[in-house]
């Protein structure tokens, strides 16, 4: 259905042409294929009703099911990039998925009026499989790839709206069957998200439509549920999971032809997370691909796997699987409008830019800390709380998670809160907050208020003082690089922690954050500061 909808805009703007849908009867797949449609306000032709009609034209993006019985040209679109796949068990035996000859040429029926496909050496493997089919194919490119070619320049507005930052974003991608990466490594989400510090990577998940259509909603994200809680992102299954993949630095992939479009985008790193079968076909471009990028092991190795790749195979790859880059719209409209007898409108078709992704639903209020104090400075590595191992101390936000986690924080700090409309509100001061959580809660060592994102309010307990706490941002190629301030009263924290407390005049340590490091200056705070609401 997805494919379906990235091919309409041909279309767009002929008050000639009424576009009706219909979904074929016993598809395993089916299930949300309708509330797509009733998302965007289409209008559903019921199968039997479908059946009685005559069509101006058929427009499918899979061969399989009763086609014959909708009258009309049939048009065959291109799904996924190329034909990477057999299903065993489905169709003709060691036969690609969307070559099979059993699908494209049942026993007496008539080939399509047309097979787009999306480079030439796939018209060449469909004329293996069927002459007579391949005699009208026409190489018209990929649609899909053609929406995220156009939208590559909404990369930094992508990431804006999944509050990637400076982070390295690293989308999984999982096609599906039993030997996608959500059945292979059903764990490998929640791995990462305890191997990863939360400062310097951000995950997402890219879901084959299949899957999602299988399992619904509520069964995939509950059986997510420790790495959507650690923030990773669960991209949806239309239009969002191209707009992540423009996002993301990296890509970990099964088999799936996700990578390529990934590697289409732009050639960065791709790591190989498929542990085999007999689905991927040899020689195919996703098959050449993942022999010639690295390979992931443990969950742990990820980082070291993302730096041996060389940039090469992806590109390469993406030559393999996409022809006519940049053109696929216009080459189908004009294929299209001949088989209707009809002029195309003299407007273009540009293809549609992509939506900004969502945010992630669930973000981690309480860390595991890992921090050692160099010459360097302090180098602070944060982790969701309770996926990994227990780290220096504990960090937790004051008002976003549970209390058992609050009372066994080393850290307590708290965030502003919106303002309120009531009348009459009361509101904590910084160093009131502060003081309030040192008697609150007997185990917190240090307890701070943000007031932005680049001050704090902070208190030690034994301590007199109050102090401010001041974040520096840093300037990187004309960006302004800032990290959260929960990160710095760590680094603070730590130091503390090993110096008996804090010295009564001002002083700076450096926070380390993976490869970045920040100023920190402290300071006993003033009347101004303390008396900051929150």
């Amino acid at each position: 259905m997805y494919r379906l909808l990235d091919t309409l805009p041909v279309f767009t703007g002929d008050d000639r042409i009424t576009r009706h849908f219909t979904l074929i009867p016993g598809s395993d797949f089916g299930v949300d294929a309708l509330s797509v449609i009733d998302d965007i306000g289409g209008r559903t032709l019921p199968w039997d009703e479908a059946c009685r009609r005559t069509f101006d034209l058929v427009l499918t993006a899979s061969p399989k099911g009763e086609l014959k019985l909708l009258r009309g040209q049939h048009v065959l679109l291109p799904h996924g990039a190329g034909f990477n796949k057999s299903i065993p068990g489905e169709g003709s035996a060691d036969s690609a998925s969307g070559l099979d000859p059993q699908y494209l040429m049942p026993s007496d029926d008539a080939p399509a009026a047309l097979y787009a496909l999306a480079h030439p050496d796939q018209v060449a493997r469909l004329a293996d499989a069927s002459p007579e089919a391949a005699a009208r194919a026409k190489v018209i490119g990929d649609p899909t790839l053609e929406r995220i070619l156009a939208s590559r320049s909404l990369r930094d507005r992508y990431r804006t709206a999944l509050g990637t930052g400076a982070r390295t974003l690293i989308a999984l991608a999982s096609t599906w069957g039993p030997e996608c990466l959500l059945r292979q490594r059903p764990e490998l989400p929640a791995e990462l998200a305890a191997h990863l510090p939360c400062d310097e990577y951000q995950l997402a998940l890219i879901v084959h439509p299949n899957e999602w259509s299988l399992l619904g909603g509520y069964e995939l994200t509950e059986r997510l549920a420790p790495a959507l809680d650690a923030g990773m992102v669960l991209a949806g299954p239309y239009q969002e999971w191209a707009s992540v993949l423009i996002a993301a630095d990296a890509l970990v992939t099964d088999h799936g032809s996700t990578a390529l479009y990934y590697s289409a985008a732009g050639d960065r790193p791709v790591v190989n997370a498929h542990r085999g079968g007999v689905e991927l076909l040899p020689g195919t471009p996703m098959d050449v691909l993942l022999r010639q990028v690295p390979r992931l092991g443990p969950a742990e190795a990820v980082r070291d796997a993302l730096k041996t790749y060389r940039p090469g195979p992806g590109r390469t790859a993406a030559q393999a699987g996409f022809a006519a880059q940049g053109e696929s719209l216009s080459r189908l409209r004009t294929e299209v409008y001949a088989l209707l007898g009809l002029t195309p409108p003299a407007h273009r078709t540009p293809p549609r830019l992509l939506p900004s992704p969502a945010a992630a639903t669930r973000t981690p209020a309480a860390f595991d800390v890992h921090a050692t104090i160099s010459e360097h400075g302090v180098r602070v590595d944060r982790r969701p709380a309770g996926i990994g191992l227990p780290g220096h101390h504990l960090a937790v936000e004051y008002g976003a998670t549970g209390e058992h986690l609050v009372r066994s924080a080393g850290l307590l700090y708290c965030r502003p809160l919106p303002p309120s409309p009531a009348a009459g509100e009361m509101v904590w001061t910084a160093a009131g907050w502060a003081q309030h959580a040192l008697s609150e809660y007997a185990g917190c060592r240090s307890a701070a208020a943000i007031v932005t994102s680049g001050l704090c309010v902070l208190k030690i307990r034994g301590d007199e003082g109050t102090y401010a706490v001041r974040v520096e941002p840093r300037s990187e190629g004309g960006r302004i690089v800032r990290i959260d301030p929960a990160a710095a009263l760590s680094a603070v924290h730590t130091w503390s922690s090993a110096h008996r407390g804090l010295p009564g005049e001002e002083f700076g340590l450096d926070c380390v954050i993976g490869d970045r490091t920040f100023r920190v200056l402290v300071r006993p705070a003033t009347d101004e500061e303390a008396g900051r609401t929150v």
